[in-house]
Formats: C-alpha cells, structure tokens, sequence
C-alpha cells in the first residue's frame, strides 16, 4: 500500500512538472499579455477542473487592480482599488488563500459578479510575482466543478504563475515601449495638427478636445490671462454659441495654480476646501477629480492653465501631469501666435464695430481715389447702398452739385491738414441734407499717405429729433428681462428618498489628525461612500462638513428610489467595515457613521436667489431624515429609517419597529426602524433571535406593561450586551414604572433635534 502510494505521488509529481513545462513553454511563445493570460488561465482551470479564472494585474500609477471582460465582441476593462477584495488582499499581502464558500467571505468583492453577470461560488486565489519576488499581480480560479479547492490547487497556480510571470513582465515591457512610441508619435502628430490652427477660438477647442481624449477625462479646459484686466477666461461652445467664462486669475483652484506656478492634482474634488462646489449645482456635473497645470512660453512667462476633470479609470497620475505639461509646453507657441491673431481681429473688429455704431457717417477715399469704407450712417445720410458707393472713384460718385466735397478731400490729401465745412448742403439720393463735414488725411506709421476720412453729421430737423431720441433707452427691456424671474425661481414636488450620514465624534478626528489628516482621512472617507451612492443611482446633493446629503428619485424618477436608498445605506456599512479593517491593521482608530432615511413628498429645484441659485431639495421629508440621522446616537443605531420608507420598499430586509416617535416641532407620530440588514452572523451572532425577543418586548412597551417589558429588555442586555436598543429600553422603562404616564399610547417625544 505505502509503494502503491509512492508511485502514484512520483507519477502525479511528474504530470505536475509536465504541465509546468508546457506553461513556460507556450506562455514563451506568446505576442501579447493578453495571449500569455490566456494560455496561463486556459492550463490552469483544465487543471484544477475549475470553470473560469482571472488575471488582475495591477496598475503603479493609479495603484488599482484591473483585468478584461470578453462580452460579444466587445471588450471591457474592471477596474478596483488594490488592497478590495479578495484579489486585493493576496496582493497586499502576497499570500493566497483559498476560499470554497464565497458567501461566508466579508472580503468578496461581489461588485465584480453584478458587473460581469457571473456567479462565483468558490475560488482559489495566488500572487503572480515578479523576478524580485514583488507582486505584480493576482491570479484567481474561480467554481471548482467537484469538490472543494485544497493546499495542492494553490500551490499548483502559485507554481504556474511563477512560470508565467517572467514572459507576462517581457511582453508588458514590449508593449509599454510599444505604446511610449505610439504614444510619441500621436503627441507630435496633434502637436503639429494643433499648432498649425490660427483661429484662437478653434485653437481652444481642438486643445481641450485632444486633451481630454489623451488622458481619458470627461472634459478639459484651457484657462487663458487677460493681462489687461487680469482675469482667467475662456472660450465654451462653437458657433454662434460659443460664450466666454471669465473670473479673476487668483480665485478658485486654477487662479491657485496661475499664481503659484505649481500644478494640483487633487483625487477628490468635494473633500478638497479649494473646490467651489457650486459650478456643479448650477451645471449638475459632478466633479470627483482634478488634474490642473500652469501653460508657460517659451520665456518661462505663465500664459494660463489647463484644468481636467474626472479621468475615467481612477484619479489623475503622474504620468498624466508629466504629459500635459509637455503637450502644453508645445502648443504653447500656437496659443501666443492664435492670441496675437485674435487681438488683431479684435482690434480690427473693434473698429469696424465702432465704426458701424457711430451716429456720424464715414467714408474712407484711398490714395487712389476710390472710396474705400463706409458705415451704415453714411449710407443713410447718402440715401444710397453699400454695393453702390464702395469701390466707386470719388470724384464720379460726389460729382456734380457735390463737387466741394471732392475739392476739399484733394486738397487735404496734399496738405496733409483737416477742414471743417459747417452746414453744407449736400444732395443725396432722397433729397437735400444739411451736414456738417470733416475732412482728415490718413497717414502710415512711417508717415505715407494712405488717403482721407470725411466724417459726415446730419443736422436737420429729423436728424436732430432722431438723435436726441436715441439717447433714450426703451423701458419696456428691463420688464422684458425681469418678466422670467418665476420661472428661475421655480420648482417642483416629486416624491423621494433622503439619505443622510454623519461621521461620529468627528471633531474629536480633526483635533487629533490635525488639518492635513483631515483632509486625507475624508478623501478616503468620500471616496467609498460616493462609490456605494452612484452604485445604487443615487443624487450626491452636497458635503456638509463630514455629513453626506443624497436623495433618490430625482432629478430622474426612479420607481425603486426606497429600495435603492436602502441597500446604498447598508453598503455603506459593509463598505465601511472593509475600511475599518485596513485602518485597524495600520494601527489606525475605526471610524463610526449614523444613516437616517425618509420618504417623502419635497421640493425640488433651482432655489435662491436670480443672483445666487442652488440646485437642492427642501421640505419636511428632508429635515426628518436629518433627524433620524442624529437619533442614532441616542438609539445606539446604525441605520434608522422612517415608516414611510419601510412602506415605499419592495424588498425584504431585516429590521425591527424600535420606537414611535414625535420629533421636536411635529405633533403626528412616525414608526422609526432600526435596519440591521448589513449585520452577519459574524458582526452580530443571534441577530435573529435578538429581533424575535426585542419584537416580544416592545409589544410589552407599547401596551403599557412596563414590568413585563423591563424583564423582556434586561434578559436581552444579558444575552447581548452589544445591543444599544435593549439598554435604552431598560432605562426608559424603569422611568416610566418609576412616574407612569397619564395618557400612554406608545409615543415617545424627541425633544433634541
């Protein structure tokens, strides 16, 4: 028996070294990282008798774990912090584990099956490491078909990726230099594209445009400085719709970034004191992160900023400072040359526009004789059109009874010396004028003739009355402009669920982590709860300090809004626990949050002020998911949710009725439940039993049987000493045996808000 056994180890042992050959023989061959990934994968799921796997491999620059997803011909990328999940924990700690029961896991990342649409069951899970033993990544096998993963199965991936993991890092060498080369000749492909666009207004746009696509955000803007009136402005839009934005070049993050001189890069916009979150509300983009740079000439002068938001696959890098700075360094030329254009046009524009405002007519004669301008005031005291006198030669055009005019523009063109002709009658094509004439030369920066001006006032009567009363403005615009003041005002009720959450004993944080750690800590903080929010469709309406307010239901109506509220609240907790865990491993304190929800009828809308609005809701709804939120301390809950939304939900969850209550400035009553749903057995062993017995209890409570219920509550303090409620309990009932109430009906009154 014992040589039958021996044998059959060596034998297997010599399959195994068989397979490991075949692994470094055909991940060798193999053109791609992709192509090594599959033939890794495809050995090892034959191997183990398993139905898929994954490679997560991880990403220094935005410290994430990413693999792809294969859906039709598409091909999709998965992207989570390094240190989430089970991948996460192998890569953090280099060890593998196996995990045969996914559901008993507090560490699986169960975002990935909702993504993927797969159901894992069980998996074992193994370091790839480089040749310096470093971690680059995490190898995972996922539904062994019989039975369960065991210590060989790991030690046999852990065996196949070390084989796979040298041909993974050459061909992820190759293709990085592939793609720095790609990537070089694309930049000095815009680079010159761009440049060779004069236009400023298009200029922007075609650098903001190959800005946000080279690093993967969702928008760009390119700030640049009026010297004159040092401000930040510009241009959105195209067309006829193009519009320019203008502020003063040292407020907000990019006037921090023009005036310094130094670039900001900050991965999450509302933790950060600099971010004026009111661009968002009025626009109802939500900024998370913000990569911005200075854009210097070539005389090392700051010309303005570039600011980008949002980059797609995680917070901005490096790498992405570093090639934003070099591609604005390029085009910087292009910028001076398009600004130096535009302020030609401008000038230019300026004065064709000042000339066509001009009450007074111009017309322009070249050195040649040939009339060259004239404005519509001319043409209106000319009787005539722009096609008929432009281009004429003068001395035809003001011949005959005009013929003075002529001899006195001749005259000023060689003497080089203005006249003034007052009240000369002048025939125009719809009769007789009364004019007053100016003639001036015009002459060339290095003093040659470029011909005459004649500046022409019509002084009759009707001209007279006609330009005094064009010095009036008509009353009716400003009514016109204040006649849609309702409807910036305005708003609308709907139906929805408000979440709030708060950081417990946050002051305390901030004393002991002082301002930087702050900020770090709710970076961190934001981070998660944003995520376990937009997961579930939620609206982020604003940071309060440490607090979070969101709603459900708006701006799209959402049928499911209390559901999809509810489940946000208890990942927040799950999301929340994962957190605590790596902060408890750094030696770091846990952080403890409070929820409230409530559904409700709110308003909903622009509200303020025509020079102040804010997008926001207000209404009861609002203020008593607020106090519930604060409630939870003195419940000792982690989540307290009105009766209101208990009836709008349409899953099930569990929970207990732990008070009726009248908040303070309210005289109806409202059911408060304790939602324990994001509890396992782990967190909280009995927790079923827990919500039988308190149920018993608080029946006791509300029906006046306080002797009954103050057993029912210290026999639960006694078996779950952990149970904030059932001491609350205990305490409430031995006041009311101690003064009975006259009236009971099972109400209690909150008195603090």
């Amino acid at each position: 028996m014992s040589s039958h056994f021996e044998a059959a180890t060596a034998e297997e042992y010599l399959d195994k070294i068989e397979l490991l050959l075949s692994i470094s023989s055909n991940v060798s061959a193999a053109q791609s990282s992709e192509e090594v990934i599959d033939r890794l994968l495809g050995v090892a799921v034959a191997a183990t008798g398993s139905d898929r796997g994954s490679v997560f491999l991880n990403d220094p620059d935005t410290n994430e774990l990413y693999t792809w997803v294969i859906r039709g011909e598409k091909v999709d990328e998965i992207r989570s912090p390094n240190f989430m999940g089970i991948a996460g924990e192998v890569f953090q700690t280099g060890q593998g584990k196996i995990v045969n029961d996914v559901s008993q896991e507090a560490r699986f990342n169960a975002a990935v099956d909702e993504e993927t649409g797969y159901a894992t069951r069980s998996m074992v899970a193994a370091p790839v490491r480089a040749v310096d033993n470093s971690v680059i990544g995490v190898v995972q096998i996922l539904n062994k078909a019989e039975g369960d993963y065991g210590k060989e199965d790991l030690l046999l991936i852990e065996a196949m990726a070390g084989q796979a993991a040298m041909a993974l890092q050459n061909t992820q060498l190759v293709e990085r230099m592939a793609k720095s080369q790609r990537e070089q000749r694309e930049f000095l492909d815009v680079v010159s594209e761009v440049s060779s666009e004069i236009h400023l207004g298009l200029l922007l746009q075609k650098i903001m445009s190959e800005v946000t696509r080279m690093l993967d955000a969702e928008r760009s803007t390119l700030f640049l400085n009026d010297d004159k009136t040092d401000e930040l402005w510009s241009e959105v839009g195209e067309g006829l719709g193009a519009s320019q934005i203008r502020f003063p070049n040292h407020k907000g993050i990019a006037g921090s970034v023009y005036v310094s001189g130094e670039s900001i890069n900050i991965p999450h916009a509302y933790a950060d004191l600099r971010f004026n979150p009111d661009v968002d509300r009025a626009t109802g983009f939500f900024t998370r992160s913000i990569l911005c740079v200075p854009v210097v000439n070539k005389d090392g002068k700051r010309i303005g900023v570039t600011q980008v938001l949002n980059k797609r696959s995680g917070p901005f890098s490096d790498e992405d400072e570093r090639r934003l700075k070099a591609f604005t360094a390029q085009v910087s030329i292009a910028l001076e040359n398009a600004k130096l254009f535009a302020d030609v046009q401008n000038i230019k524009n300026y004065n064709e526009s000042m000339l066509e405002s001009m009450a007074s007519g111009v017309v322009t004669v070249g050195d040649d004789g040939t009339i060259v301008t004239c404005n519509a005031a001319s043409l209106k005291i000319l009787g005539d059109r722009m096609n008929d006198v432009v281009g004429q030669p003068a001395a035809e055009y003001f011949g005959g009874d005009n013929s003075w005019l002529i001899e006195r523009v001749d005259r000023v063109r060689e003497s080089r010396e203005s006249e003034v002709i007052m009240e000369a009658e002048m025939a125009a094509r719809d009769g007789e004028k009364s004019v007053n004439v100016t003639v001036v030369p015009l002459t060339s920066v290095d003093d040659k003739s470029l011909g005459t001006m004649v500046m022409l006032d019509d002084i009759s009567a009707e001209k007279r009355v006609k330009s005094t009363m064009a010095r009036y403005m008509d009353p009716s615009l400003a009514d016109r402009l204040l006649g849609g003041a309702d409807d910036l005002l305005g708003g609308k009720s709907v139906e929805a669920t408000v979440l709030f959450s708060d950081i417990r004993g946050f002051t305390t944080i901030t004393e002991e982590l002082g301002a930087q750690g702050t900020v770090k800590l709710l970076n961190e903080y934001f981070t998660i709860m944003v995520e376990a929010l937009q997961r579930q469709g939620g609206m982020l309406d604003k940071f309060i300090g440490d607090a979070i307010m969101a709603v459900f239901g708006i701006p799209i109506p959402q049928e499911d809004a209390a559901d999809r509220a509810m489940r946000t609240a208890c990942n927040m907790f799950r999301a929340l626990a994962q957190w605590n865990a790596r902060r408890a491993d750094n030696g770091q304190a846990p952080i403890q949050i409070g929820v409230g929800l409530n559904t409700d009828e709110v308003v909903s809308g622009n509200i303020g002020s025509p020079k102040r609005m804010d997008y926001t809701i207000i209404g009861d709804g609002v203020n008593l998911a607020a106090r519930l939120e604060s409630a939870c301390k003195q419940y000792g809950s982690d989540i307290l949710v009105s009766e209101n939304t208990v009836n709008a939900v349409r899953g099930t969850y569990r929970m207990r009725l732990i008070d009726t209550v009248v908040v303070k400035g309210k005289t109806e009553p409202v059911g408060v439940y304790d939602i324990v749903d994001h509890h396992t057995d782990e967190t909280f062993p009995g927790l079923g039993q827990l919500l039988n017995d308190f149920r018993d209890g608080h029946q006791h409570y509300v029906a006046g049987r306080f002797p009954e219920a103050l057993d029912a509550f210290r026999d639960l303090v006694a078996r779950y000493p952990q149970d904030r409620p059932s001491e609350l309990y205990v305490e409430r009932c031995e006041h009311l045996i101690a003064n009975p109430p006259e009236d009971w009906d099972g109400t209690w009154r909150l008195m603090s808000k």
